[in-house]
């Protein structure tokens, strides 16, 4: 009886490896083809891996909780027929089209062993295949102008990255596929002494999404020079108007919070200081002004903060916004969020909700530039005049990149924002 054994693939840029969160299948399950076999956490999503092709479950590598690097066996199937007829189908079918599966996962059946991109790698510009790419560097290269077929891929098997879509684009020459070599002359970071282990102490291993947490806030901090900006909204009108507003939701089935007027406040003043709206780079030393606003929500969840990202927030209604941030967040807090629904963000805004506090300091969503930090709204006394009322008054604090975002210029973005919030009717009439 032949065997086929699947690995895990390359599932997204920069994942190296993923978490088993459930098994789908068991052995001795006899499965058809795309049909769901096993849940598996990366440091970006959580995504469900279908069978390549249909057979029977011989073997399943890893029990739950285990991290399966990338092009590590996962599956073992019997295929049956002998190995005969394991070379039937090559024999019979020479010219066979090759299937393709977009999915959450990426290209999955491109990273199969025996298919014509696993057994060699052509450049993007000489193959007539379509060029080996994840969904969301599809629509990255869409996005900007680009053509795969003429990016040089440095993944495995010639895949091409969203960093060789942006080098091709800002004309730099993407990094070669020998580039995790050159890695080896960067300065080794200084030796970290390892705290001391307690009879009752209990040690978890740092992975999935707490590890992409780990990394990206240590990257930002080490990377961007971090200032903090922090102002309060006097929030009564606001309060007005959703209060108004309300039952027009309502009726539509949306459950409108403030977050979706707060995403408009942004939206609007990020067109009147687009400087904000933008990513550096720090491998050519330049600023990429984003053409669309993509807000990330920083939404909690129990596995960790997650931020799911609001695409073309600018192009969006105060009802759109809420109902897809609250799809967002729903799908994030069970762990189902999409792999099209993380990264890219350009602007991020992160709450504390009910929490309560007086302000923090956000860290920046590096490569972005800014990000918005809401907290707890709160009755207090306000001075309307020459008297003293009881308003709603919230504070925001606003973190920068130093780098790139002059003290004024975030001043000015956070005024704009705070006086948008405080007249919720000119938000309505400047917002597009």
């Amino acid at each position: 009886m032949s065997k086929f054994e699947f690995k895990l693939p390359d599932i997204g840029e920069g994942v190296t490896e993923g978490e088993i969160v459930s098994w789908l299948v068991a052995v001795g399950d006899t499965v058809s083809e795309d049909q769901e076999m096993v849940e598996v956490m990366t440091d970006k999503a959580t995504v469900t891996i279908g069978a390549p092709k249909a057979g029977k479950i011989a073997e399943l590598r890893g029990a739950v909780g285990d991290v399966v690097p990338v092009g590590e066996t996962l599956v073992v199937f019997d295929l049956g027929g002998g190995a005969a007829a394991e070379a039937k189908p090559a024999e019979a079918k020479p010219a066979e089209k090759k299937e393709t599966v977009a999915s959450a996962v990426g290209d999955i059946k491109e990273e199969l062993p025996g298919t014509r991109q696993a057994a060699a790698a052509p450049s993007a510009a000489s193959s007539n295949e379509p060029p080996l790419a994840a969904p969301a560097t599809r629509k990255l290269a869409r996005e900007l102008g680009v053509d795969l077929k003429q990016v040089a891929g440095s993944g495995s098997a010639g895949r091409i990255t969203r960093e060789d879509v942006e080098a091709h684009l800002g004309g730099a020459p993407a990094p070669a596929a020998a580039a995790p070599a050159a890695k080896a002359a960067a300065p080794a970071p200084l030796p970290i002494s390892a705290p001391p282990r307690g009879a009752e102490d209990q040690r978890l291993p740092i992975r999935g999404l707490r590890k992409r947490i780990y990394e990206n806030m240590a990257r930002s901090k080490r990377t961007a020079a971090h200032f903090t900006y922090a102002d309060e909204v006097e929030c009564s009108r606001l309060v007005e108007l959703r209060a108004r507003t309300k039952g027009f939701a309502d009726e539509a089935g949306v459950k409108l919070t403030f977050l979706p007027f707060i995403v408009k406040a942004v939206v609007a003043a990020l067109r009147k200081h687009p400087a904000l709206n933008c990513w550096v780079d720090d491998t050519t030393m330049e600023m990429v002004l984003k053409g669309n606003v993509d807000i990330g929500i920083a939404t909690a969840t129990d596995a960790g903060l997650i931020v799911p990202v609001l695409r073309n927030a600018n192009r969006l209604s105060v009802l759109e916004t809420a109902k897809e941030i609250d799809r967002l967040a729903a799908e994030a807090r069970i762990g189902k969020t999409r792999q099209e629904d993380v990264g890219g963000s350009t602007f991020t805004i992160t709450s504390l909700g009910k929490l309560g506090g007086l302000f923090a300091t956000p860290v920046v969503n590096y490569p972005e530039v800014a990000i918005l930090g809401v907290h707890e709204m709160k009755k207090k006394p306000i001075v309307v005049g020459d008297e003293i009322k009881i308003g709603h008054v919230m504070v925001i604090s606003l973190s920068f990149d130093h780098r790139i975002i002059d003290g004024h210029v975030g001043a000015a973005f956070a005024q704009e924002v705070v006086r948008l919030l405080q007249d919720p009717d000119r938000l309505l009439v400047e917002m597009a």
